[in-house]
């Protein structure tokens, strides 16, 4: 029998002991054994303390970036084997990809959050605040990686995604992991970790991989550490209560399973296409993954006079379910990933019993395509009818975590929100209705008690990625019952793994500090024109004073003829009584336009290739004829541009073989008295020396 092998300090090694025997969910044989028994959890969090944290902590937010794209591609290599190993689970195609493709695109996402970060190893948070009269002091907030270890005890529904989503995100950030899945699937994500060690892309300690129990894993954390859990609340419960993480203040994120809801609007007829939505809706979150997902939907709510109808349109769409061995191209529902998994979902349909009744589906039998029902871990979708559901604790409150589902009636709006927030906190829930006075009301009412909420009509449903598909840029978490935390989000969930600290000083000093120009820091004199030089050339506080122009009527005038913008402040016949002007004033865009003309090196060719946009463009005072302005511009930020990964001749683009980069420029535009009239953020891409 395979023993499966924990990743510890750098060393594939196995537990003590005959450890827990795992097996095939759709066979029933068994598939290997696990033990973390005899493990030193000590030695595994120092070793990503002192060995992965320190060569993360150096790499930059752009490198790390790359790093988790590189990953992705040679996971890319390898789905086959993933895809194999993952039917053992119970796991159809369509599950699979879920979990292993869905993973790895995990890893795309959040490599390309990389443009949203500094070439640095911290990050500005936010806006700077200048906090002196005579502008010599200043504030801001930095983000730095934590210099601890995250780590991540995950559920047994997603082996591969659970893992990837979280680790993409602290790698991000610079911070290390241990990743403890669930044991009874952690065969496939043993083999996906194996793949990931042999390839060598991510630094030595950066990740490890226990195969068992955690054990006393968690009396090892210290204040630096994070903590993330998925499973059920009353086990994260019980690990956030762990004495050294209440000791330590150790950031604990939980993401627990919870009684989410759809629910079915008031408008939607079963002649109306939202109808049919909503019925594949609900069959897909019962059956995909045998409804072991942590965002199923577990509760439907339906205007009490549709209840009927509807609960006969779901019984017909799901009996139209093959269920049997995944393996088989026509099997749409595989099995639970195993035995005491459906004793337990057994148990909880039991006790909805004692309010509901079955309207379809059978506690005792299923029948399955080749396979052996009795042998694997097979289940038919049961759905429940509950008529009082304002009497009934038990639909709000226990959680059948299979292809189980109550249907409830509501009478209006309001008592569908109120319906929704009995489930004490959701991670997700679903309104599908075309009536967009509906959907504001709804939304707002439930936003309190859900983590996300999908508005799903027929505008969105063929491009929809459903109630069930939690997002890497956008937050996944939810209040009460669903743990109150937040995973993913984008750059929300990175700043999970960052310590935000405030820093004070001179503007000149922040500037040496973060990388990035601060407004009022002494400007860095060049040898030559800015735009003459190459990407890596220039020096962040670059900067020079541009010669004056005289802003003429006339340059008004022609200004207006040739951009159609004759709005009245610009035509100096107006009558300005009553006007915030007192007399005709140049167009804001026309002084842009001056400041280009003035900083821009023309005529021949230079390293600066395009102007790639402008952002946070600001007018701050009127500019009147015979002003004469002048620019300050100065070198900001500098941001790498990478090459796109071209897979096919045919999708090359002229420049995708330039190295080249993006440099933002702070363009101030004074007049002749000294005052700001007007500040911009230019954007340039610039070319690299060394091609």
């Amino acid at each position: 029998m395979y023993k499966l092998e924990n990743y510890i300090a750098g060393q594939w090694i196995t537990g003590d002991g005959e450890g827990q025997l795992l097996y095939n969910a759709v066979t029933g044989e068994p598939v290997a054994t696990a033990s973390t028994k005899g493990l030193d959890f000590k030695s595994a969090t120092d070793y990503a303390r002192k060995t992965g944290n320190p060569a993360l902590r150096k790499m930059t937010f752009h490198q790390r970036g790359n790093m988790l794209k590189a990953l992705a591609f040679h996971l890319r290599n390898h789905l086959a084997k993933f895809y194999q190993i993952s039917y053992k689970t119970g796991a159809t195609k369509a599950d699979s990809w879920v979990d292993i493709e869905g993973g790895i695109g995990n890893l795309f996402a959040n490599a390309s959050l990389r443009r949203k970060f500094p070439d640095d190893v911290i990050c500005v948070d936010g806006e700077s605040h200048n906090l002196s009269k005579n502008n010599t002091f200043m504030g801001t907030h930095i983000l730095s990686p934590k210099e601890g270890v995250a780590i991540h005890i995950n559920a047994f529904n997603f082996p591969v995604w659970g893992m990837l989503e979280k680790i993409a995100v602290n790698l991000l950030a610079g911070m290390p992991a241990i990743v403890k899945p669930a044991t009874v699937t952690s065969y496939l994500t043993e083999a996906v970790v194996k793949e990931i060690i042999a390839s060598k892309i991510l630094p030595l300690g950066s990740l490890q991989l226990l195969c068992g129990s955690a054990g006393g894993l968690l009396s090892q954390v210290t204040s630096q550490d994070v903590v993330t859990f998925t499973g059920s609340a009353s086990t994260g419960l019980m690990l956030k209560q762990t004495p050294a993480i209440v000791n330590e203040n150790v950031p604990f994120n939980m993401e627990a399973d919870s009684l989410n809801c759809i629910v079915l609007g008031k408008d939607v007829t079963p002649d109306k296409p939202e109808w049919e939505i909503f019925v594949k809706e609900v069959r897909k979150e019962m059956t995909l993954k045998a409804g072991q997902r942590c965002t199923g939907i577990r509760r439907i709510f339906v205007p009490e006079n549709r209840i009927e109808d509807m609960w006969k349109a779901i019984a017909a769409s799901l009996s139209q379910t093959v269920i049997g061995n995944p393996l088989n191209e026509k099997v749409r529902m595989g099995s639970l990933a195993g035995e005491t998994q459906r004793n337990e979902v057994k148990e909880q349909v039991q006790k909805l019993l004692a309010s509901s009744q079955i309207v379809y589906g059978s506690l005792d039998s299923v029948e399955v395509m080749d396979a052996d029902a009795k042998k694997g871990a097979f289940m038919s979708p049961i759905l429940l009818k509950n008529e009082l559901p304002w009497s009934s604790a038990q639909v709000h409150e226990v959680e059948a975590f299979g292809p189980v589902s109550t249907i409830m009636p509501y009478k209006n709006a309001d008592e569908a929100i109120a319906l929704s927030k009995l489930g004490k906190g959701s991670l997700v829930s679903t309104i599908v209705t075309a009536d967009y006075k509906q959907a504001r009301q709804y939304v707002i009412g439930a936003s309190t008690h859900h983590g996300r909420i999908l508005v799903l009509n027929n505008e969105c449903a063929k491009e929809n990625t459903g109630h069930g598909s939690p997002l890497p840029l956008l937050v996944h978490g939810g209040p009460g019952r669903a743990g109150g935390g937040e995973e993913m989000g984008g750059i929300r969930g990175v700043k999970h793994y960052l310590q935000r600290t405030a820093i004070q000083g001179s503007p000149t000093t922040i500037t040496e500090v973060t990388n990035i120009y601060q407004p009022y820091a002494v400007g860095k004199k060049g040898d030559k024109h800015p735009f003459k030089k190459y990407f890596e050339e220039l020096q962040i506080g670059e900067q020079i004073l541009t010669e004056k122009r005289v802003i003429t009527s006339e340059d008004i005038d022609r200004f207006a003829d040739l951009s159609g913008d004759h709005f009245y402040a610009h035509i100096k016949t107006t009558d300005f009584t009553g006007t915030m002007f007192e007399r005709q004033v140049a167009h804001g865009y026309f002084i842009m336009s001056v400041a280009a003309g003035l900083f821009v090196d023309s005529y021949e060719k230079n390293p600066v290739l395009l102007n790639y946009g402008i952002d946070e463009l600001r007018f701050t005072k009127p500019v009147y004829p015979g002003a004469e302005i002048h620019i300050r511009f100065t070198c900001k930020e500098k941001l790498p541009n990478d090459k796109r990964v071209i897979e096919k001749p045919e999708d090359f683009k002229r420049g995708d073989d330039i190295d080249k980069g993006i440099v933002k420029w702070l363009v101030e535009m004074m007049d002749e008295t000294g005052e700001i009239t007007g500040v911009a953020t230019i954007l340039t891409m610039v070319e690299k020396k060394n091609q």
